[in-house]
């Protein structure tokens, strides 16, 4: 019998979107598009500054990875780039390896990604326990709101260390040294992006002298239309003003990094050796793992929101390892897809992956206009961006003593279990050890479902009702069995009433084999009856029904 692996069709969506494409869909991608790209401005360049990296890395990556996600993905709709996710894991990395090994992790893990998709592993992610997932999310959202902190205050640390109990202890022994124009402005920040979304709709709670003046603005079409300018954008435009106008002494993008380079990001080849890759092993496993994760996530959000065809996860995956390839040769950062970012993208009328286009396009005429005024953007202010990020990116609801008290005990271990890995040491340990203790609960669960009943006695005949799976977490249960026939009269038939054995593996059969020997050493007779249709064929497969049939043991066990 020839057997072949079937490899994934490269296909992206953009190719079925265009079917059928007309000028109103344009319209309304290239308005969705132009939303997208100007809210992608201010979270990539914070990305890149909380990942340790220069503001560049993170609006090229955004330009370059979310072209290539939107042209090869497949999703309708999905927009990629830089990722709030990812805070912690590059800091990490380029702490520990430096920004030149952070490139070549990044390549890698493309190159992963991109073999993930093509082998068809795209549907396995989804298989993570979804208590694993919100566990270390809302572990990455807290190290991201503590490691703003340091912007966010103005506080004088000339570097900040990767892991979270350094940082704290470096926080609270600088704490004295906070700014209070940053406090100020990052305080204004967050407040104004809390407040923004509902300022001129639910004006109620504001008093009601308040709330007359809120509602005839609200009449104003000039007020209505600016109401739909989100809210980074508000935050940065507004509180760079005022940072500018005032000559407020904060430290801003221009003083720390000198601004942003005009023009056209540069092409460069890192420095590759195979020493390196050996050495980059488990932040490439990293970053693959998390993009993989992240963007398979967004695409299932997208789907839902959208209520467009379902995405292809294979295809995805393999414009996730194109995107993640490509854009560190232009000293991009690792990318994946963006949940907040890609439910705009919807939000504001996006059909097809031509938005996602437009987005990085719209980013690309942004920063070739008006790079040199980035220089003037506060980083209390982009650091108030992202706790607001962060803040939203965490599901801190699960983390209530109600819905831990609903919740069954697994969950809460493997929830909680990953949200400490993560804070402690890194999503890696805890996404693995996540991984292999849901794995442990899960056998042992399975194994619970299994069950022996000895439902008659009648010589000559002793018989048992099989329950369940048996399987190697459950094989152990057929000792009792075992000890039952050992003690039962000579000369019995033993009955196995398998109608609701459902499954039998390798680890399994060998413990019927055990029963079959103990039967045979009574000078007994045993008789499975009534299979299912996989354990019948294991049992053909291997051997055993002939031994059953002559009443010869099976072979010896190594």
């Amino acid at each position: 019998m020839s057997s072949h692996l079937s490899l994934a069709r490269f296909r992206p969506r953009l190719i079925d979107a265009l079917a059928g494409y007309d000028q109103q869909r344009f319209l309304k991608d290239l308005g969705a598009g132009a939303t997208v790209g100007i809210v992608a401005l201010p979270l990539a360049m914070a990305f890149a500054i909380a990942s340790g990296l220069k503001p560049e890395a993170g609006i090229w990556t955004a330009i370059i990875a979310g072209f290539l996600i939107a042209a090869l993905g497949g999703s309708a709709v999905q927009i990629g780039g830089p990722a709030g996710a990812f805070i912690v894991i590059v800091y990490g990395i380029v702490e520990r390896y430096g920004v030149a090994n952070l490139l070549i992790a990044t390549a890698c893990a493309g190159v992963l990604l991109f073999l993930m998709g093509l082998f068809r592993l795209g549907t396995l992610v989804r298989y993570v326990p979804v208590s694993i997932v919100i566990g270390f999310t809302n572990g990455i959202a807290t190290l991201i709101l503590i490691s703003q902190l340091k912007d966010w205050l103005g506080l004088t640390i000339p570097k900040m260390p990767a892991d979270m109990f350094s940082q704290l202890h470096t926080l609270a022994i600088h704490l004295g040294t906070f700014n209070p124009y940053a406090v100020g402005l990052g305080v204004a920040c967050l407040a104004g992006l809390f407040l923004w979304p509902t300022l001129l709709h639910d004006t109620t709670r504001f008093g009601h002298a308040v709330h007359l003046v809120l509602r005839r603005m609200a009449e104003l079409r000039a007020v209505r239309a600016g109401s739909r300018v989100p809210g980074p954008i508000v935050a940065l435009v507004s509180l760079t003003l005022v940072s500018w106008g005032f000559s407020l002494p904060v430290e801003t993008i221009g003083t720390r990094f000198g601004g942003i380079p005009e023009g056209m990001a540069r092409f460069a080849l890192p420095e590759f050796s195979w020493e390196t890759v050996k050495q980059l092993v488990t932040p490439t496993l990293t970053i693959a793992l998390l993009g993989a994760i992240e963007s398979l996530l967004c695409a299932r959000v997208a789907d839902q929101v959208s209520g467009l065809p379902r995405h292809d996860p294979n295809q995805e995956l393999m414009a996730q390892g194109v995107a993640n390839f490509v854009a560190p040769l232009f000293g991009g950062m690792p990318a994946t897809g963006t949940i907040a970012r890609t439910v705009t993208n919807v939000r504001a009328g996006a059909n097809s992956p031509i938005a996602g286009i437009v987005h990085a396009l719209t980013l690309l005429a942004v920063v070739l206009i008006a790079a040199p005024l980035a220089q003037h953007v506060p980083l209390a202010v982009l650091a108030g961006i992202l706790l607001f990020v962060g803040w939203n990116m965490g599901e801190w609801r699960e983390f209530s003593p109600r819905l831990l008290r609903r919740a069954s005990r697994d969950y809460r271990v493997l929830m909680l279990g990953t949200f400490f890995l993560t804070v402690v040491f890194d999503l890696t340990v805890a996404v693995q050890a996540g991984i292999v203790l849901a794995c442990a609960l899960f056998v042992r669960r399975m194994s619970r479902l299994f069950s022996v009943e000895m439902v008659s006695l009648e010589p000559p005949v002793l018989t048992f009702k099989l329950h369940g799976a048996l399987f190697f977490g459950a094989a152990a249960k057929l000792d009792p069995t075992v000890q039952a026939i050992e003690r039962a009269p000579r000369g019995m038939t033993v009955v196995l009433d398998a109608m609701h054995l459902v499954l039998l593996d390798t680890t399994g059969l060998a413990g019927l084999r055990q029963v079959h020997k103990a039967v045979l050493a009574r000078g007994g007779q045993l008789r499975i009856e009534s299979l299912q249709p996989q354990p019948l064929e294991t049992i053909e497969r291997s051997g055993f029904a002939d031994e059953l049939r002559s009443g010869t043991p099976g072979p010896e066990e190594p």
